[in-house]
């Protein structure tokens, strides 16, 4: 029985019960014949009723299994953002003359579930007015540098593959981290060359958005205390600081 482990003792009880209730009735009532009618009825019964019970079972286990794993995959975006995440927002939005959306992304200790649906997609159709300048972008291309060993320890992450809008942001990072690096000079670029960083720069800026959004709405639902300190150090907020009731 060890060997089998649980789903033998399941099987082993479940049959004991179906022959004790066969038992009693036919004890009580002394009717054979109409339990041998039952019992083939019962039968006739049987696939469709473990087709029901399999379906149902096999779809609140996928779903359970799935939260578990998103939930997993939240805290890893987590980490992401407490150690680069956070700061790369910052600093990109620097080269972005977006004010109106950096203003209401300052407000989202407020917002509603549905506010952040929404906001999720005005960032998708937002014009993010990229801006790059010779200093800051080497400033960038500095900061990127740092994150690129920790980016490559995330992509080696196979349980990240299951979330494909956080892999496409690791990518898009990723692919800035190389633009940059293999450009020695950053000053006096032409202007075809300009326009590929700018649109890079854009990628990232825009899908580092839209996560931050989606991991903010996930605090909000499930961590209210993670969600009240992300707020209060929210990097479109330039009067955020991490003190309470300052």
């Amino acid at each position: 029985m060890r060997k089998f482990g649980w789903q033998f003792n399941l099987a082993l009880l479940l049959i004991a019960s179906s022959v004790l209730v066969y038992v009693f009735y036919y004890v009580v009532f002394r009717d054979a014949d109409f339990m041998a009618q039952t019992g083939i009825l019962d039968l006739g019964f049987l696939p469709i009723s473990v087709l029901l019970v399999t379906l149902v079972l096999d779809g609140l286990m996928s779903r359970r299994e799935k939260l578990a794993r998103l939930n997993k995959l939240n805290m890893v975006i987590g980490v992401f953002f407490s150690e680069v995440g956070t700061d790369l927002v910052e600093v990109l939005s620097r080269f972005s003359s977006a004010a109106e959306l950096k203003k209401e992304l300052a407000n989202i200790r407020e917002w509603s579930l549905d506010d952040f649906d929404q906001g999720i997609r005005r960032v998708k159709n937002y014009d993010m007015d990229i801006d790059l300048r010779p200093g800051d972008l080497q400033a960038l291309k500095e900061r990127l540098v740092e994150m690129r060993d920790f980016l490559l320890r995330l992509l080696e992450n196979p349980t990240l593959l299951e979330h494909e809008s956080f892999t496409e942001l690791l990518w898009a990072v990723f692919h800035l981290v190389e633009e940059l690096r293999y450009r020695p000079q950053l000053l006096n670029m032409r202007k075809a060359d300009h326009r590929h960083l700018v649109q890079d720069v854009e990628r990232v800026y825009a899908l580092l958005i839209i996560q931050w959004l989606e991991y903010m709405k996930h605090l909000k639902i499930n961590y209210e205390y993670m969600f009240s300190l992300d707020v209060r150090i929210n990097p479109f907020d330039s009067e955020a600081h991490p003190e309470v009731g300052v």
